[in-house]
C-alpha cells in the first residue's frame, strides 16, 4: 500500500511484563505475560486494529526484546520502518500490579536511558510527517533531548496540515527534580503547533495549570488547539471545540481487570472517528468504548479491540441502560402528575 499514512504516532515503545495473577503484589507474583507496551506504541496499533494505515517512530535497544517489538509490530500491522535500534541502552521493561478496580501501579525500567529518547531531528522522515492525515505524539518525548528537539521538530514541520494530536502523557518519574516547572514552557510550545490536546485532569494541570475540567478545555484551547479532550476517570469524558461543540460522555459499565492501556485504546479509536469524519460526540463515545473494551482485559496492546468489539459494547451498554432510562421517564411522568394535582388542589 503507497500513499501518505493515517496514522504516525512518535514516542514511547517498550515491553511490558504483567503479572498473570491478579491482586498479588510484584514481589509474590510467579508468572508474566509478555507484551508489546508504550503509549505511542500502544495507540498506533489500537488504530491498527480498527483498520487504519499507522506507523510509529521509536527506537529500542540492540537487544533480543528489540526484535521481539519489531515483530509484535509487524504482527499488530504497524509499520516499523522508523523503529531503530539505540546500541548503547536496553530495550526498557515495565512491569505492573493488579489490584483491580483502580490500583495499578507501574515500575519503569528505563535506566540509564531509554532508546527512544534517543529519537534525532535529522533521523525523522518529515515528508512523511507533513502528508500523515494524522500526527500523534507525546508529553514524554519532551521529557529529555534528543527527543525534545525532535519532537518539536516534527510537530513544527506539519505546518498546521491535518490532525495533529498532543497526549499530554504526564509522567512525573520521566522527568526527575525538575518536575511540572520544567514541563510546562515545553506543553505550551508544543501545544500551539497541535490540532487536538489528549489529557486526564492531572496532565491537564501541568499543561495549563487549570485541574476543573472546562476551565482546563478553555486553557487548552487558549494554547493554541481546536480540540480539548479531557478523561475525567469515572466522570467519562469531556470534549470542546473551539467551534464551540461539546461533547460530555459518560463511562461505559464494565468489570475492571487492568486499567493500564485503556487511555491508549481511546487515543486510537479517537483518530479513528476523527479520519472518519464522525461528529464529536460519536468519536468521543466510540473511544470511551474502545477504552472501556481495554480496560476488561489483561492486556494493552494485545487487548485492542476490533470495530465490531467496540460496537457491540456501545450496543450492550445502551441496551442495559435503557430499563433506568424508563424508569427515569416514569418518575418524572409521577413527578409531573402529582405536582399537576397539587396545583389543582391549591387554586382557588
Amino acid at each position: 500500500m503507497t500513499g501518505p499514512y493515517e496514522l504516525i504516532t512518535m514516542g514511547r515503545l517498550g515491553v511490558d511484563l504483567y503479572p498473570l495473577q491478579t491482586g498479588v503484589p510484584l514481589a509474590r507474583v510467579e508468572t508474566f505475560g509478555r507484551f508489546l507496551g508504550g503509549s505511542a506504541a500502544n495507540v498506533a496499533v489500537a488504530a491498527a486494529r480498527l483498520g487504519r494505515r499507522t506507523a510509529l517512530i521509536s527506537r529500542t535497544g540492540d537487544d533480543p526484546f528489540g526484535g521481539y517489538l519489531h515483530d509484535a509490530l509487524r504482527d499488530f500491522g504497524v509499520d516499523d520502518r522508523w523503529v531503530t535500534p539505540v546500541a548503547a541502552y536496553p530495550t526498557p521493561l515495565t512491569f505492573c500490579e493488579i489490584h483491580p478496580p483502580d490500583d495499578f501501579p507501574l515500575y519503569f525500567y528505563r535506566r540509564p536511558k531509554a532508546p527512544d529518547l534517543e529519537i534525532h531531528t535529522d533521523e525523522l522522515d518529515l515528508d512523511a510527517v507533513r502528508a500523515a492525515r494524522v500526527f500523534w505524539m507525546t508529553g514524554t518525548g519532551l521529557s529529555e533531548e534528543p527527543s525534545r528537539t525532535a519532537t518539536l521538530a516534527a510537530l513544527e514541520a506539519r505546518g498546521g496540515r491535518g490532525t495533529t494530536v498532543f497526549d499530554l502523557d504526564w509522567r512525573p518519574v520521566f522527568w526527575g527534580d525538575a518536575g511540572a516547572a520544567a514541563a510546562r514552557p515545553l506543553y505550551a510550545a508544543a501545544l500551539a503547533h497541535a490540532t487536538v490536546a489528549v489529557g486526564n485532569v492531572d496532565e491537564c494541570e501541568v499543561a495549563t495549570g487549570e485541574r476543573e475540567p472546562y476551565a482546563a478545555a478553555r486553557a487548552l484551547l487558549a494554547a493554541g488547539v481546536e480540540l480539548a479532550v479531557v478523561k475525567q476517570g469515572p466522570r467519562g469524558v469531556l470534549a470542546v471545540h473551539r467551534d464551540g461543540t461539546t461533547a460530555e460522555v459518560p463511562p461505559v459499565r464494565v468489570e475492571v481487570l487492568n486499567g493500564l492501556g485503556a487511555g491508549d485504546a481511546f487515543g486510537g479509536a479517537l483518530c479513528h472517528g476523527l479520519l472518519a469524519g464522525w461528529e464529536l460526540e460519536r468519536a468521543v463515545r466510540f473511544a470511551n468504548a474502545a477504552g472501556a473494551v481495554v480496560a476488561s482485559r489483561l492486556a494493552c496492546s494485545a487487548a485492542m479491540p476490533t470495530h465490531d468489539e467496540v460496537t457491540d459494547l456501545l450496543d450492550r451498554s445502551a441496551e442495559r441502560d435503557r430499563p433506568a432510562e424508563r424508569d427515569r421517564s416514569a418518575e418524572t411522568d409521577r413527578s409531573v402528575e402529582m405536582d399537576g394535582s397539587a396545583e389543582n388542589e391549591g387554586s382557588p
